[in-house]
């Protein structure tokens, strides 16, 4: 299998890239620094520095991949589109390309609370998280009316910590237990597993370590 990693040098992103090719795919890392953050050497590892916005670019990136992973980041504030703007160039060359698998993080907020309510618009909801919650939210709309076969990984804290496996997950609410933190590595983990198993198909995931 061959994959393409954006936010390929982001905590998440970096495993992402280590446990794909321990696994043996075939690795396309892409961002504007890849190339000071991994060996050229490595094999089975392409590394493209690009820019997330450019359309070209990424449709070039994209192309003879089987699927996409984003771990795509940013800032806090809302003035970031990373995550919004860039997913959505991501999903335009994916169907240019005919790559229909993605499996992308967004962010705990765009989970159910209940039938009616995100958690984002929960009164307990941080005040200063609602901005990056909203970037979330409008990344999952993008995903959903785009028609690709998306699985959007909603974590709450990350803790920069190697896989364990030993996490939780649930489709569309927080898992149960829910400890509110998440292991990068786990993180990762999951997200490659979910590429072979299919379990969460244009579900919103839930995950705790």
């Amino acid at each position: 299998m061959t994959i393409i990693v954006f936010g390929a040098t982001g905590m998440v992103g970096k495993q992402l890239v280590q446990q794909a090719l321990f696994k043996g795919y075939s690795v396309k890392a892409f961002g504007r620094n890849v190339f000071s953050e991994f060996d050229t050497d490595t094999k089975n590892l392409e590394l493209i520095k690009g820019a997330l916005f450019d359309e070209g670019e990424v449709q070039d990136a994209i192309k003879g991949c089987d699927a996409v992973l984003s771990a795509l980041g940013g800032g806090f504030d809302g003035n970031d589109k990373t995550r919004t703007l860039g997913i959505k160039n991501i999903i335009a060359q994916m169907k240019k390309n005919g790559v229909q698998r993605i499996v992308a993080i967004g962010g705990m907020g765009v989970l159910n609370a209940d039938e009616d309510t995100l958690i984002l618009d929960t009164e307990n909801y941080p005040k200063e998280m609602i901005p990056v919650g909203k970037e979330h939210q409008q990344a999952y709309q993008y995903l959903k009316e785009s028609g690709v076969d998306f699985t959007f990984v909603c974590p709450p804290a990350i803790k920069d910590h190697e896989a364990t496996g030993a996490f939780t997950t649930n489709a569309d609410y927080l898992p149960e237990p829910n400890n509110n933190i998440i292991n990068s590595g786990d993180l990762a983990l999951f997200m490659l597993n979910e590429l072979e198993k299919n379990e969460y198909v244009k579900k919103r995931v839930g995950i705790s370590n």
